[in-house]
């Protein structure tokens, strides 16, 4: 079954997007500026370790990856896991889904807009606190967004262009820092405390995100094809560069080192002060491309919501000359913006991390669901039959129970806002597709 909604025809959006602007847009999404930040927590959680919690991490993701792979060849409209939630299991859970994917997305913009300031305080002190900060970050939100608003192209062309300026420092500094290595450095720390499943929770952060790709359906020349290609591609990519900088970073830096930047600081170790510049800069461009990328692909969920009557029909609106979902762009960057101001980068981070679990856990329960329906679909199939979505499934249930406390009040909140948005939507509209 290859769901053809008919909005699509008629959603005035332009289907510009190929494999290699899927593939690129997976890399700038995935890789944002949480690989910038998190293996100094991952070390000192885990420490000699830490290797395997990024392999558990991947392996996990790379699972859901799979099932992510032959639910989205199926369609070719926007929305992504809120849209495959819905045609399995009905309008009420694909909203509860929709919303929680808007956290993630919403908690990621904040997580990543701090670690910007984080670095270029690297260079100029002043950005970390006060009117610069606020500046700063409302800069970091308002370019993008204008880029984006102005047409999906100029949005995807911006995307691609800043996948190779970050990925730049980062070969650079894997390249460079394996000549570096020094054992005594990587067996300095310790063992680690057996918190295996923080860790693994906090790289969701840094390998989710692959998902963004998947939502802008409607403007893709080829989902059927192109989406398989570019998760799968795109994550390998992922998984060898974070493998490379996690063994450079212990292997340079000892332990006991205290930083909240520690590429850069690694980078110090073997390249001097401009190895440490460069790392700020890269850290900086990567969460600048993550933006552009984030901003290419979040704003097409709220769209669909609107499609679909499960939002008001403004978040539907299409720029009259641009063609781009404006209505839906202006808010996920404001909403971003408050985000960004009033949090840090770790809560950020770990909001986002538990919400994408829930949605990641529930388009793989769709699996099932969709091969029922059709078990002759000419798609992509994810291997090993019925254990891959299951297997996909307790991962996510398994690494939920690491919430924290205030991460299960804003995601319980999230989850009774979008259950009161349900019964609203259904008292005042009666969507189109129903």
């Amino acid at each position: 079954m290859t769901t053809q909604n008919p909005s699509q025809a008629q959603s005035g959006l332009v289907a510009t997007l190929g494999r290699w602007d899927l593939t690129t847009l997976v890399v700038n999404t995935v890789i944002g500026g949480g690989i910038f930040g998190l293996p100094m927590l991952v070390a000192g959680l885990v420490g000699t370790s830490s290797l395997l919690a990024y392999i558990a991490a991947a392996a996990g993701i790379g699972i859901i990856v799979f099932c992510f792979a032959e639910v989205s060849a199926q369609f070719r409209s926007a929305g992504g896991p809120y849209l495959y939630a819905r045609e399995a299991f009905g309008p009420f859970v694909g909203l509860q889904v929709g919303w929680v994917t808007w956290l993630m997305r919403i908690s990621a913009m904040g997580a990543n807009a701090n670690l910007f300031v984080m670095y270029l305080g690297t260079f100029w002190t002043p950005a970390q606190t006060g009117v610069v900060r606020w500046t700063i970050i409302t800069a970091l939100f308002a370019i993008p967004t204008i880029i984006n608003v102005r047409g999906v192209k100029q949005g995807a062309s911006t995307s691609n262009l800043l996948v190779a300026a970050k990925l730049v420092p980062l070969l650079v500094f894997v390249g460079v820092g394996l000549f570096f290595l020094r054992p005594g450095n990587f067996t300095s720390w310790s063992s680690g405390h057996g918190h295996w499943l923080r860790p693994v929770l906090l790289l969701i952060f840094a390998f989710g995100g692959f998902d963004n790709a998947v939502l802008p359906a409607s403007e893709m020349r080829d989902p059927s094809k192109d989406t398989p290609f570019a998760l799968l591609a795109g994550m390998a990519v992922v998984t060898v560069v974070y493998l490379l900088i996690q063994l450079v970073f212990q292997g340079t830096v000892p332990a006991g080192t205290a930083t909240a930047q520690p590429l850069a600081t690694a980078a110090e170790h073997f390249l001097g002060k401009p190895g440490a510049w460069l790392m700020a800069v890269g850290a900086m461009v990567s969460v600048w491309g993550w933006f552009a990328a984030t901003m290419l692909g979040t704003p097409r969920l709220t769209f669909a919501l609107g499609e679909h009557g499960d939002f008001p029909r403004i978040f539907a609106a299409v720029h009259p000359r641009f063609r781009t979902p404006y209505v839906s762009i202006l808010l996920y960057a404001g909403l971003g913006w408050v985000l960004a101001l009033s949090g840090s980068f770790e809560w950020n981070a770990s909001l986002s991390a538990v919400a994408r679990l829930l949605t990641y856990g529930t388009t793989c329960a769709a699996l099932p669901v969709f091969r029922q329906r059709n078990p002759s679909a000419t798609v992509f199939r994810a291997p090993a039959g019925y254990l891959m979505p299951g297997l996909g499934a307790a991962f996510c249930v398994i690494l939920l129970t690491q919430m924290g406390r205030l991460e299960f009040v804003v995601l319980a909140a999230t989850v009774l806002l979008a259950a009161a948005t349900w019964f609203w939507s259904r008292r005042f509209f009666i969507p189109s597709d129903q």
